[in-house]
């Protein structure tokens, strides 16, 4: 288990956004957080980083308290993707993934080896030279994704993502979401929210289906991705159906 997370309670501004919440996210798995818009998956994902301390409850980073970790050791180990990400300086696409290496000390030439191949990855390597201003949404969401690659490059490591695929093209969707999924297959532990039904059924190891701050369900896409309880936490009518090759379920409202 590299990350657990017990009886965890959050208000903000007198308002309950986590109950009684529990997960435990395994070495090796890709593990989706799905659920309406104000459901607490974002805050649910920033106590899980440590950026927000719950008012009780636990969150175990290898087996220690999150918050006892010291942060550089933390940010060698864990990265994140924020939902937001407010960056309005004129720093070319490369400077903004050297970010990402400002935990290390692996020296110069061994960080710009990994900024290239971190961009190359995302397809955003012609781009290393271009102001990250002047990029598009979903150049610049992948530059992004980049950087939190290159500040976890190396070993087992813990990836927690608030809605990567956001402002990526189908296409780009399916790269992303390979990407992770090789790093969970190599050990990693990756924790994501997202908003697309059809991605989740097709990746994730583990799903927690969150609403108004409860979890109601946890378990495999096949377990959790039922008609009848998507319609009760999303209040729509859903369809599965099978996919003709992967043999995968994916759903139509």
């Amino acid at each position: 288990m590299m990350l657990q997370l017990k009886h965890l309670q959050l208000q903000l501004d007198h308002a309950a956004i986590l109950n009684n919440v529990s997960a435990d996210i395994n070495a090796g798995e890709l593990v989706v957080v799905l659920g309406p818009n104000g459901a607490g998956k974002s805050s649910f994902l920033k106590v899980a980083s440590g950026e927000l301390s719950p008012d009780s409850g636990e969150v175990n980073y290898c087996s220690q308290p999150i918050r006892d970790w010291p942060l550089l050791a933390k940010a060698k180990q864990c990265a994140v993707l924020a939902q937001h990400q407010l960056l309005d300086f004129p720093f070319t696409a490369s400077e903004v993934v050297a970010l990402g290496r400002t935990p290390h000390d692996t020296g110069l030439l061994i960080d710009n080896d990994i900024i290239k191949e971190a961009l190359n990855l995302m397809g955003v390597g012609q781009l290393r030279h271009q102001p990250y201003t002047q990029l598009s949404g979903g150049e610049k969401q992948r530059v992004q994704l980049a950087r939190v690659l290159a500040q976890v490059w190396q070993g087992r490591c813990l990836l927690l993502l608030d809605e990567p695929t956001a402002a990526l093209d189908f296409s780009h969707q399916q790269q992303v979401m390979t990407i992770f999924k090789r790093k969970a297959m190599a050990g990693s532990a990756v924790l994501m929210v997202l908003h697309d039904l059809n991605l989740a059924a097709s990746f994730a190891d583990k799903i927690i289906l969150m609403d108004q701050g409860y979890i109601k369900a946890v378990g495999t896409p096949e377990q959790v991705l039922q008609e009848s309880l998507l319609e009760d936490v999303f209040k729509l009518k859903f369809h599965r159906v099978v996919h003709p090759t992967s043999g995968k379920h994916l759903f139509v409202s």
